[in-house]
Protein backbone atom coordinates (compact mmCIF):
# COMPACT_ATOMS: atom_id res chain seq x y z
CA UNK A 1 0.00 0.00 0.00
CA UNK A 2 1.39 3.60 -0.59
CA UNK A 3 0.49 6.90 0.56
CA UNK A 4 -1.02 9.39 -2.39
CA UNK A 5 -0.47 12.59 -2.61
CA UNK A 6 -3.73 14.77 -2.13
CA UNK A 7 -4.56 17.72 -4.95
CA UNK A 8 -4.79 20.79 -3.02
CA UNK A 9 -7.12 23.54 -4.45
CA UNK A 10 -6.84 25.08 -6.72
CA UNK A 11 -5.65 22.17 -8.63
CA UNK A 12 -8.08 21.43 -11.71
CA UNK A 13 -8.73 18.17 -11.46
CA UNK A 14 -10.89 19.16 -8.28
CA UNK A 15 -13.25 20.30 -10.37
CA UNK A 16 -13.59 17.95 -12.96
CA UNK A 17 -16.05 14.81 -13.44
CA UNK A 18 -14.81 11.68 -12.15
CA UNK A 19 -15.85 8.87 -14.62
CA UNK A 20 -17.90 5.69 -14.18
CA UNK A 21 -15.68 2.34 -13.04
CA UNK A 22 -16.89 0.18 -16.08
CA UNK A 23 -14.97 -2.91 -14.38
CA UNK A 24 -13.56 -3.35 -10.60
CA UNK A 25 -9.81 -4.43 -11.61
CA UNK A 26 -6.67 -4.79 -9.48
CA UNK A 27 -5.90 -1.59 -10.15
CA UNK A 28 -9.09 -0.30 -8.56
CA UNK A 29 -8.78 -2.28 -5.88
CA UNK A 30 -5.22 -1.13 -5.49
CA UNK A 31 -6.54 2.96 -5.56
CA UNK A 32 -9.25 1.73 -2.98
CA UNK A 33 -7.02 0.48 -0.39
CA UNK A 34 -4.10 3.26 -1.24
CA UNK A 35 -7.06 5.96 -0.47
CA UNK A 36 -8.19 4.45 2.70
CA UNK A 37 -4.05 4.12 3.61
CA UNK A 38 -3.94 8.21 2.27
CA UNK A 39 -7.16 9.24 4.13
CA UNK A 40 -6.15 7.29 7.30
CA UNK A 41 -3.01 8.78 7.24
CA UNK A 42 -4.24 12.28 6.90
CA UNK A 43 -6.67 11.82 9.58
CA UNK A 44 -9.60 12.54 7.54
CA UNK A 45 -12.96 10.67 7.29
CA UNK A 46 -14.01 10.60 3.64
CA UNK A 47 -11.42 10.89 0.85
CA UNK A 48 -13.14 10.51 -3.54
CA UNK A 49 -10.13 9.82 -6.12
CA UNK A 50 -10.58 12.94 -7.68
CA UNK A 51 -8.17 14.19 -4.38
CA UNK A 52 -5.77 12.07 -5.01
CA UNK A 53 -5.48 12.87 -8.96
CA UNK A 54 -7.44 9.96 -10.23
CA UNK A 55 -11.07 10.36 -12.15
CA UNK A 56 -12.99 7.36 -11.18
CA UNK A 57 -15.89 6.95 -9.32
CA UNK A 58 -14.53 5.88 -6.21
CA UNK A 59 -14.72 7.12 -2.68
CA UNK A 60 -13.58 6.16 0.99
CA UNK A 61 -14.99 6.98 3.66
CA UNK A 62 -14.75 6.24 7.49
CA UNK A 63 -17.96 6.22 8.88
CA UNK A 64 -17.91 7.28 12.29
CA UNK A 65 -20.87 9.14 14.49
CA UNK A 66 -18.12 11.45 15.59
CA UNK A 67 -14.72 12.55 15.56
CA UNK A 68 -13.65 11.17 18.84
CA UNK A 69 -10.81 8.84 18.91
CA UNK A 70 -13.07 5.87 20.20
CA UNK A 71 -15.59 6.12 17.57
CA UNK A 72 -12.46 5.78 14.74
CA UNK A 73 -11.57 3.17 16.62
CA UNK A 74 -14.75 1.40 16.35
CA UNK A 75 -15.14 1.51 12.84
CA UNK A 76 -13.36 0.55 9.53
CA UNK A 77 -12.99 2.91 6.89
CA UNK A 78 -14.88 1.80 3.33
CA UNK A 79 -14.27 2.24 -0.18
CA UNK A 80 -17.63 2.88 -2.19
CA UNK A 81 -17.20 2.57 -5.82
CA UNK A 82 -19.40 4.47 -8.47
CA UNK A 83 -21.43 5.79 -5.60
CA UNK A 84 -24.46 7.71 -5.98
CA UNK A 85 -27.12 9.19 -3.95
CA UNK A 86 -30.74 7.67 -3.95
CA UNK A 87 -32.93 9.46 -1.41
CA UNK A 88 -32.36 12.95 0.62
CA UNK A 89 -34.23 13.87 3.13
CA UNK A 90 -36.22 16.97 3.31
CA UNK A 91 -34.63 17.96 6.87
CA UNK A 92 -31.26 19.91 6.89
CA UNK A 93 -28.48 20.52 9.21
CA UNK A 94 -26.08 23.38 8.91
CA UNK A 95 -22.84 21.81 10.31
CA UNK A 96 -19.03 22.73 9.87
CA UNK A 97 -16.68 20.81 7.31
CA UNK A 98 -13.51 20.16 6.48
CA UNK A 99 -11.54 19.11 3.16
CA UNK A 100 -8.64 17.27 2.85
CA UNK A 101 -7.81 19.28 -0.29
CA UNK A 102 -8.62 22.82 1.85
CA UNK A 103 -6.09 22.40 4.97
CA UNK A 104 -7.49 24.53 7.81
CA UNK A 105 -10.45 25.90 5.95
CA UNK A 106 -13.66 24.75 7.75
CA UNK A 107 -17.37 26.38 6.62
CA UNK A 108 -20.64 25.78 7.89
CA UNK A 109 -22.34 24.04 5.01
CA UNK A 110 -26.10 23.02 4.63
CA UNK A 111 -27.03 19.66 3.83
CA UNK A 112 -29.25 16.83 3.89
CA UNK A 113 -30.00 15.40 7.52
CA UNK A 114 -30.25 12.15 6.04
CA UNK A 115 -29.35 10.31 2.61
CA UNK A 116 -29.56 6.45 1.35
CA UNK A 117 -26.49 5.99 -1.10
CA UNK A 118 -26.23 2.91 -3.34
CA UNK A 119 -22.92 1.53 -4.09
CA UNK A 120 -20.75 -1.55 -5.24
CA UNK A 121 -18.08 -3.13 -2.83
CA UNK A 122 -14.57 -3.70 -4.28
CA UNK A 123 -16.28 -7.20 -4.80
CA UNK A 124 -18.76 -5.57 -7.07
CA UNK A 125 -21.71 -6.15 -4.94
CA UNK A 126 -24.72 -3.39 -4.48
CA UNK A 127 -25.44 -1.88 -1.59
CA UNK A 128 -27.28 0.59 -0.29
CA UNK A 129 -26.68 2.53 2.81
CA UNK A 130 -28.75 4.66 5.57
CA UNK A 131 -27.08 7.47 6.53
CA UNK A 132 -27.62 10.01 9.00
CA UNK A 133 -26.62 13.07 10.67
CA UNK A 134 -22.18 12.97 10.01
CA UNK A 135 -21.62 9.91 7.57
CA UNK A 136 -24.70 11.23 5.58
CA UNK A 137 -22.66 14.66 5.28
CA UNK A 138 -19.01 12.74 4.52
CA UNK A 139 -21.33 10.96 1.70
CA UNK A 140 -22.54 13.76 0.48
CA UNK A 141 -19.32 15.90 0.07
CA UNK A 142 -17.18 12.98 -1.11
CA UNK A 143 -20.13 12.30 -3.76
CA UNK A 144 -19.92 16.35 -4.72
CA UNK A 145 -15.99 15.55 -4.87
CA UNK A 146 -16.71 13.07 -7.85
CA UNK A 147 -19.07 15.40 -9.81
CA UNK A 148 -16.36 18.29 -9.58
CA UNK A 149 -18.26 20.30 -6.73
CA UNK A 150 -16.29 21.74 -4.10
CA UNK A 151 -17.80 22.76 -0.96
CA UNK A 152 -16.64 26.18 -1.57
CA UNK A 153 -19.43 25.80 -3.89
CA UNK A 154 -22.03 25.67 -1.08
CA UNK A 155 -21.57 28.38 0.43
CA UNK A 156 -23.34 32.07 -0.26
CA UNK A 157 -21.74 34.84 -1.64
CA UNK A 158 -21.28 36.92 1.24
CA UNK A 159 -19.60 33.68 2.95
CA UNK A 160 -17.10 33.42 0.04
CA UNK A 161 -16.03 36.68 -0.23
CA UNK A 162 -15.34 36.29 4.02
CA UNK A 163 -12.83 33.56 3.10
CA UNK A 164 -11.30 35.08 -0.07
CA UNK A 165 -8.06 35.52 2.11
CA UNK A 166 -7.96 32.28 3.54
CA UNK A 167 -8.44 31.04 -0.01
CA UNK A 168 -5.97 32.95 -1.76
CA UNK A 169 -3.18 31.69 0.85
CA UNK A 170 -4.34 28.21 -0.17
CA UNK A 171 -3.78 28.93 -3.47
CA UNK A 172 -0.08 30.69 -2.54
CA UNK A 173 0.68 27.37 -1.15
CA UNK A 174 -0.23 25.33 -3.43
CA UNK A 175 2.51 26.33 -5.42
Amino acid sequence: MAILKIKKYPDPVLRKKCEEVKEITKEIKALSRNMVETMTESEGIGLAASQVGELKRVIVVHPIRDRSPEARAETNPRAFINPKIIRKSKEAEINEEGCLSFPGLFLKIKRAKKVVVEALTQEGKKIQIKAEGLPARVFQHEINHLDGILFINKISFRQRLKIRKKVKELNFQSK
